[in-house]
């Protein structure tokens, strides 16, 4: 067991690592071909933040574990909305852009009530998340970047007065390890986390839920802690919520459209837990001081996952 969570361990490591380098090869390989900031920033970069949990789904999805591929977006998810944001909301109060209240946090909202339909099958008669809805998610998410696209474009750029040139060589190097930590990381994340769940007689829901969602969530981790520790809330507040969007409506709609899933209800609660935090979060910004996630509001949603996730296992033992 000592090696499975070794190889669990190793696993995140090259999530996050491939994720790094597949970032910077790619990025100095569209600068390079002249390709704009907005572009890279677009593609590239939130490609790479949210590849650890993109790759680990589709290798869940190929070998048909479900509970995995559900387990570890809403893991995540909340893992985001009530860890994260706890955890930076308890080092700095979280003011945010009124966008980001008036458009972002209900597009978030609206994703996870799409699912909720979706995943119950409520339009048809198979509780399965099939092809046809997985390109569903994809056209929506495809939407949301060019919402993106606009919001940014609205804004200055910076550039940096000097520009360090990278060589061929390298950028090549960089893509092909960062695919090649990417592959082997979500492999070695989904064979030693159904290990781990049998070995201690645990689902691989509750698995996805929490070892390999919190996993996957630590780029989410450091951007947002770092963000708040400078002071620089609006990115921290921002990245959170962007990654569920990415989760939600790219990710699961990727997942369904490599093998249908099909969806256990029992994932409900989750999807419930995320709504209710989701609205309680819009609401916390409309309350004591405008736009503001504050410290003891942030210590209601740290404490509230903790003794929601505490309940989960002790009901799956």
């Amino acid at each position: 067991m000592l090696l499975q969570i070794s190889l669990l361990i190793l696993g995140f490591l090259l999530l996050i690592k491939g994720a790094d380098w597949l970032i910077k090869g790619a990025s100095s390989l569209a600068k390079a071909k002249n390709v704009s900031d907005l572009i890279i920033g677009l593609t590239i970069v939130a490609f790479g933040t949210s590849a650890p949990e993109l790759v680990v789904n589709i290798v869940a999805a190929f070998q048909e574990r479900e509970d995995l591929v559900f387990g570890n977006v809403l893991g995540s998810n909340n893992f985001n909305l009530f860890i994260i944001l706890g955890i930076t909301g308890l080092i700095s109060p979280l003011v945010v852009q009124r966008s980001t209240i008036r458009m972002e946090i209900p597009i978030s909202l609206g994703a996870v009530i799409i699912f909720y339909i979706l995943g119950n099958s409520f339009l048809s008669e198979q509780a399965i998340l099939s092809r046809f809805e997985g390109v569903f998610l994809l056209v929506l998410f495809g939407g949301f970047l060019f919402y993106i696209k606009r919001q940014l474009a609205n804004k200055p750029v910076e550039r940096p007065a000097e520009t360090k040139t990278v060589s061929s060589l390298k950028i090549t190097g960089l893509i092909i390890i960062g695919l090649i930590g990417l592959v082997l990381g979500g492999k070695l994340v989904v064979d030693s986390a159904s290990s781990i769940a049998g070995f201690f007689g645990l689902s691989e829901k509750i698995i996805g839920l929490t070892i390999v969602a919190a996993g996957t969530s630590l780029p989410e981790l450091a951007t947002s802690v770092m963000a708040a520790l400078k002071k620089n809330t609006d990115i921290a507040v921002g990245n959170i919520i962007g990654s569920n969007i990415f989760n939600m409506l790219l990710i699961l709609g990727s997942s369904a459209v490599v093998r249908p899933l099909v969806y256990d209800p029992i994932f409900n609660n989750e999807v419930f837990l995320l709504l209710g935090g989701t609205l309680f979060l819009m609401i916390f910004m409309f309350t004591g001081a405008r736009k503001r996630l504050d410290r003891w509001e942030a210590l209601i949603l740290l404490v509230s996952y903790l003794v929601y996730t505490t309940i989960l296992i002790q009901n799956e033992i």
